[in-house]
C-alpha cells in the first residue's frame, strides 16, 4: 500500500466512542414510570446515559451512569437499542440502551443533571429533545421489561481437553480465563444477579467463583445442566433451568459448550424470539427474561471484557 493510500485509509477511519444507557424505571402498580433527565449544559430533556471508562463493560457503565445522574440505584434487565451519531469529524458515539429497574435511591441536582421527572411513556416521549430517545422508549413501550432475569453463562477459557490429561471434570480455568471470571463479576452485578448456579464442572464453578466470594454466597450445583446431561434429557435441563429462573431474585448460571446454545434454540422457539445462532464464547452470556414464566427477551454478550 502507497503512502498516500495509507494516509487516506486513516483519514477515513472512523473512531467509535462507546457509551451506555437506560430506560430507567419504577412501577406505579403496573404501569412503569420512566426517569427522564434535564441537563442544565445543553438545556435538554433526555434518557440517562454516559461514556464508558477504562474498565467497564457496558452493562456495568449504564448502572454507573444512572446512580451518577439519578442517584438511583438500578439493575438492568432487557436490551432496548443501540443508537449512534456523529460528534466531530471521523468520530462516532454509540449508546447502548437498557431498560432499568431503580430499586432505592434519591435525586439530588448535579452538576450533569438539575431536575428528574419521572412520567408514563407516553409523557416522556413528548418531553424528550431527541428522536433518538424517542426510538428507544419506543422500543420500552413495544417491549416491556421483563419480570424476571436469568443469566445463562458459558464458562470462562479453561485450555485444551485433548491436553488435559486428567479428570475432564476437574479441568480448571487457564489464566485468561481466570481474567475472563474476574471480569464477569461486575458484569453480571449489574443484573443484580443475587444466586449462583453450576454444571458440575471445575472449570464452571470458577468461573462464578470471583462474584461467589464479593457477594458471599453459595453456588449450588446442577447435574441437570452439563453437556452430558442435555444430550441424555434436554427436557429435563429445561425444566430446571426455568424452575432456577422462577426462584427469587436473579440467578446465574455457568454451563457448558452444547447445552447452552440448545437450551437457549428451545427456549427462544417456544417464546417465538428470532436470535439467529445461539452458539456462545467462552465467558459469554445470555440475559434470558422471563414473564409469567414465558421467555419474552434474550439478549446475547459475547465477553465480560471492558468496551476498548
Amino acid at each position: 500500500m502507497s503512502r498516500q493510500s495509507e494516509k487516506k485509509k486513516k483519514k477515513n477511519r472512523v473512531r467509535v466512542v462507546p457509551a451506555a444507557g437506560a430506560v430507567l424505571y419504577r412501577l406505579e402498580g403496573t404501569t412503569p414510570l420512566c426517569a427522564v433527565v434535564h441537563r442544565p449544559r445543553y438545556d435538554d430533556w433526555s434518557l440517562p446515559k454516559g461514556k464508558a471508562v477504562p474498565g467497564e463493560s457496558l452493562p456495568v457503565t449504564a448502572v454507573r451512569e444512572i446512580e451518577e445522574e439519578t442517584g438511583f440505584v438500578a439493575t438492568v434487565r432487557s436490551r432496548l437499542a443501540t443508537t449512534a451519531y456523529p460528534l466531530k469529524e471521523n468520530v462516532r458515539k454509540e449508546v447502548t440502551y437498557w431498560a432499568a429497574l431503580a430499586h432505592g435511591g434519591e435525586f439530588e441536582a448535579n452538576a450533569e443533571v438539575d431536575e428528574l421527572r419521572w412520567l408514563p411513556v407516553e409523557e416522556a416521549d413528548r418531553l424528550v429533545s431527541y428522536p433518538l430517545d424517542r426510538k428507544v422508549l419506543s422500543r420500552f413501550a413495544a417491549s416491556p421489561a421483563p419480570d424476571s432475569v436469568l443469566m445463562l453463562v458459558r464458562h470462562a477459557k479453561a485450555g485444551s481437553r485433548s491436553k488435559w490429561r486428567g479428570d475432564d471434570t476437574l479441568r480448571p480455568l487457564e489464566a485468561s480465563g481466570r481474567t475472563q471470571a474476574e471480569m464477569l463479576a461486575p458484569m453480571l452485578r449489574a443484573f443484580g444477579v443475587s444466586r449462583l448456579s453450576s454444571a458440575p464442572r471445575l472449570r464452571c464453578e470458577q468461573t462464578l467463583a470471583p462474584l461467589a466470594h464479593e457477594l458471599g454466597a453459595e453456588i449450588t450445583g446442577e447435574p441437570a445442566l452439563s453437556d452430558e446431561a442435555y444430550a441424555d434429557d434436554p427436557d429435563a435441563a429445561r425444566a430446571r433451568l426455568l424452575d432456577i429462573a422462577g426462584g427469587p431474585g436473579v440467578a446465574a448460571v455457568c454451563s457448558q459448550g452444547a447445552a447452552i446454545p440448545g437450551l437457549v434454540a428451545d427456549l427462544t422457539a417456544r417464546g417465538g424470539i428470532d436470535v439467529g445462532p445461539t452458539a456462545t464464547k467462552k465467558a459469554g452470556a445470555w440475559g434470558l427474561g422471563f414473564s409469567g414464566g414465558r421467555l419474552v427477551s434474550a439478549d446475547y454478550y459475547p465477553s465480560p471484557l471492558p468496551v476498548l
